[in-house]
């Protein structure tokens, strides 16, 4: 069994730099309906198509009037109004609201024509077709006057602004059913080994079920794009070149998994500089050393650790700025805090940055990392702290800075 070993490691934060370098924002754009805007990405400015509300409406349910009618009405001589008819919110008053008259009005209902202010049921009294009230009404009270939330031609939203529920609510309440929004980015999925087989299959001695594949299609989803993962390629250098290079004409992202070490079948150190340009081979980081990078025109290709825990744990400190800026999401995908260490110590390594995935709660922090490969270790893990390299271990109770990680990567597991 031969090897080819690893050049100069390239530490962490230089790999990250390198490949937020070479992304290209996502520039194609579609036309989709507003009801399935939110968490999009505006790919052109969005103005008013009319004026919001288009009418004056009621901002209360109660009886439309004149506010000189009422202006000098007290408890002691109240007024009375005669109510001439009622307005619900899809229907108009057809006629005009004259001197000593009401209309019952509903919230939203289109106020008729003489009267100029609301006055809710709670501060008059009924008495058969009558209306007595015992204090003046303000003009204009209880009135939402056309064009009051924003008038026609106001900018509602800015190009690449991410289109949030009240963004989409405004863009549908002034009429508009489409919107210009940028593509998510589509990102294959290409795992390498010839022990692999996919879930549902039937096992013989030595083979395993393949779960990259939907563990990192479940990441690129949550984190703004569309996942088309491959079924595993065999370790023969030729069919997983073939398959990446299928995959580097019809994506914007290709991430390969195992096959980026140094061993006799790691295929992909080789075939990497064949497609484009080496970025990094071997990064100065536990777990996650075997990762590999190149730029192929305008597509990044990524080699990453087939250990299950390795290869999410480079998703998170790695590849998510990358996909957010690839698909033109706001950030890096985290927060970062201050948290206190509960359980085991941590300790770094000597020359290499240490990840460690973290269950935080409240201000605490508790490790959850048990083995590159065990997929477990990041099952509750809600942020990751990352360790510089040295020889000190951090130990319980030690204040550290933790990334945690935005819904729904973010979200802890129930249970």
């Amino acid at each position: 069994m031969e090897a080819h070993l690893f050049g100069r490691l390239t530490s962490a934060e230089a790999a990250r730099r390198r490949l937020l370098a070479a992304v290209r924002p996502i520039a194609r754009v579609e036309s989709i309906g507003v009801a399935e805007a939110g968490g999009r990405v505006a790919a052109r400015p969005v103005r008013a198509a009319r004026s919001v509300p288009p009418f004056d409406r009621a901002g209360w349910d109660g009886y439309a009037v004149r506010s000189r009618d009422a202006r000098e009405a007290t408890a002691r001589t109240p007024v009375g109004l005669r109510v001439v008819g009622e307005v619900f919110a899809e229907r108009p008053f057809p006629g005009r609201v004259g001197a000593g008259e009401a209309v019952a009005i509903a919230t939203g209902g289109a106020i008729p024509a003489g009267a100029d202010a609301v006055e809710i049921f709670e501060n008059v009294r009924r008495e058969g077709g009558r209306v007595r009230l015992d204090r003046p009404v303000r003009r204009g009270a209880r009135i939402a006057l056309a064009g009051d939330d924003f008038p026609k031609g106001t900018g509602l939203v800015r190009r690449g602004e991410l289109l949030g529920p009240a963004a989409v609510g405004a863009i549908a309440a002034c009429g508009i059913d489409r919107v210009e929004v940028y593509a998510r980015p589509i990102v294959a999925i290409v795992p390498n080994g010839n022990e692999l087989r996919a879930p549902g299959a039937r096992l013989r001695d030595g083979e395993i079920f393949e779960s990259n594949n939907a563990a990192l299609s479940a990441f690129v989803a949550a984190s703004g794009g569309v996942p088309r993962p491959r079924a595993p390629v065999p370790d023969d250098p030729r069919r997983l070149e073939r398959a990446l290079r299928e995959a580097l004409r019809t994506s914007d992202l290709v991430l390969a998994t195992g096959g980026s070490s140094v061993g006799e079948r790691d295929h992909l150190p080789r075939i990497f500089p064949r497609l484009g340009e080496l970025l990094f081979h071997g990064v100065a980081v536990r777990p996650g050393k075997p990762t590999l990078a190149a730029r192929c025109r305008t597509t990044l290709l990524l080699g990453l650790p087939g250990h299950p825990t390795s290869c999410l744990m480079n998703m998170q400190w790695m590849v998510l700025p990358v996909l957010r800026k690839l698909a033109r999401l706001p950030g890096p995908g985290w927060t970062e805090r201050t948290v206190r260490l509960r359980g085991a110590a941590m300790a770094p390594t000597p020359g290499f940055a240490t990840v460690v995935p973290l269950r935080v709660e409240g201000d605490n922090a508790t490790p959850t990392f048990r083995g590159s490969s065990a997929v477990t270790s990041l099952r509750g893990a809600t942020a990751f702290a990352m360790l510089p390299p040295g020889r000190t271990r951090a130990q319980a109770g030690a204040r550290l800075r933790a990334c945690v990680l935005d819904p729904p990567l973010g979200t802890p597991a129930s249970g």
